[in-house]
């Protein structure tokens, strides 16, 4: 197990970027299974959880090319329907691939995804979703067994507009002979950008980035060249470990309109932000404000920087209220900032935190990528010495945190 060593008290000042989105990658590689073609993607980051994503491919009989952050994948001569248990294990987006695989092969084996303990998070929808779509499903064994002629277009109604479901279904459905509807599907960008992908290797999409989405059937897809969008989350992320430290950043590389609700909540905290085109410039106050939050599905608040913005909150001046609305585990992170002197109190769906002047350096622990990676940001505004065990969890969704963070004046190093 890899661990962070950090050295706080370092004030964050400088440029920086952001890298490929995580979580518009993995459903993009995923879909390149429907082209029986060549896929070129671009701006991929170099993270575990992509490299998760061509071990996949080259399982089901993909080539795979990789030269940084360019990935080739060569799907033509794909052989196999069944999603290797073990690597369906190591993360939850591996269940992107039952879609892309109905979608070409008309059926699909896989088993139930791991990922981060961050709560319940079922992949009902995504199966109901299937069914609607005439899938015919048997569970045995652990494993989940999908066979279909042919996909029946219809309209399907999500109880929640569930990011995995709509993207699964958009890939299952997106060679089929006719037109499906999503009602209440997710509107987060990264299914933009799945949308428009597709639409570039020659599928018929619309709606994405509301909550209708309409995809009409063609016959075939091909060949693409794609780039992947900013990590609207390390954006935040970024932005954060800045205000936390009292630092200044100019922040390249970014799609500001994706992260409107973060940029808000850093105002309100008390940093001063001035916009221009894929750059942000955010200079924080001395001491930052107490601020309430309340994380809802795109476009409100993303569940996924509630646990950037609780370590932020720690050290602001006064009280802050936490709300988290969409995964009840999110707040495990709380316990081991409670370790390095933050003053919390869990009740219910909130989390109570009073701020607190100073956080001490000591050993603590990644609960999950996003909670590990509110580790980081306390070890940087903390007296003393941090070590961040367990750092597996930061590797799945950020690429070349510690490099970027020490390229704006951090002392972070991973042993």
């Amino acid at each position: 197990m890899s661990s962070y060593i950090i050295e706080g008290g370092k004030r964050l000042q400088g440029e920086s970027y952001v890298s490929g989105s995580k979580n518009a990658s993995l459903p993009i590689m995923a879909a390149s299974i429907l082209n029986k073609g060549i896929t070129k993607l671009y701006n991929v980051p170099n993270i575990h959880d992509t490299q998760m994503m061509i071990e996949i491919l080259k399982s089901l009989g993909c080539k795979v090319k990789k030269n940084q952050n360019k990935i080739v994948i060569d799907s033509r001569n794909v052989c196999k329907y069944e999603i290797p248990e073990n690597l369906m294990h190591q993360m939850r987006s591996s269940v992107i691939f039952a879609g892309a695989i109905l979608g070409r092969y008309k059926k699909a084996i896989f088993s139930y995804p791991g990922g981060c303990d961050i709560g319940s998070r079922p992949i009902d929808l995504h199966l109901k979703g299937f069914e609607k779509l005439g899938v015919n499903i048997n569970k045995n064994f652990g494993k989940i067994i999908c066979n279909v002629e042919e996909i029946t277009p219809c309209e399907i109604n999500l109880d929640f507009p569930s990011v995995g479901a709509t993207e699964n279904i958009m890939l299952a459905s997106c060679l089929a002979n006719g037109t499906t509807t999503i009602v209440n599907s997710a509107m987060e960008p990264e299914i933009t950008d799945l949308q428009n992908f597709l639409n570039q290797m020659g599928a018929k999409i619309s709606g994405a980035g509301t909550n209708i989405i309409k995809i009409q059937g063609v016959n075939k897809l091909k060949d693409v060249s794609y780039n992947i969008m900013p990590d609207r989350i390390e954006a935040g992320t970024l932005l954060g470990a800045t205000a936390i430290t009292g630092g200044e950043i100019l922040l390249k590389k970014v799609e500001i309109n994706h992260i409107t609700p973060i940029i808000d909540k850093l105002g309100q905290m008390g940093c001063k932000i001035k916009l221009k085109e894929r750059e942000i410039e955010l200079k924080a106050p001395k001491r930052l404000k107490a601020i309430d939050i309340k994380t809802m599905p795109y476009p409100g608040f993303p569940t996924d920087m509630q646990a950037i913005m609780g370590a932020c909150l720690t050290m602001a001046s006064g009280t802050s209220i936490i709300t988290e609305n969409i995964f009840e585990n999110r707040f495990k992170y709380l316990s081991e900032l409670e370790k390095m002197g933050a003053k919390v109190k869990i009740e219910g769906k909130s989390a109570i935190i009073k701020g607190t002047r100073t956080l001490y350096g000591t050993k603590v622990n990644s609960t999950d990528l996003r909670g590990g990676a509110s580790m980081v940001l306390a070890g940087l505004s903390a007296k003393g010495t941090t070590k961040v065990d367990n750092i597996e969890y930061i590797l799945r969704g950020y690429e070349k945190l510690d490099e970027k963070l020490n390229n704006l004046g951090a002392e972070i190093y991973k042993i």
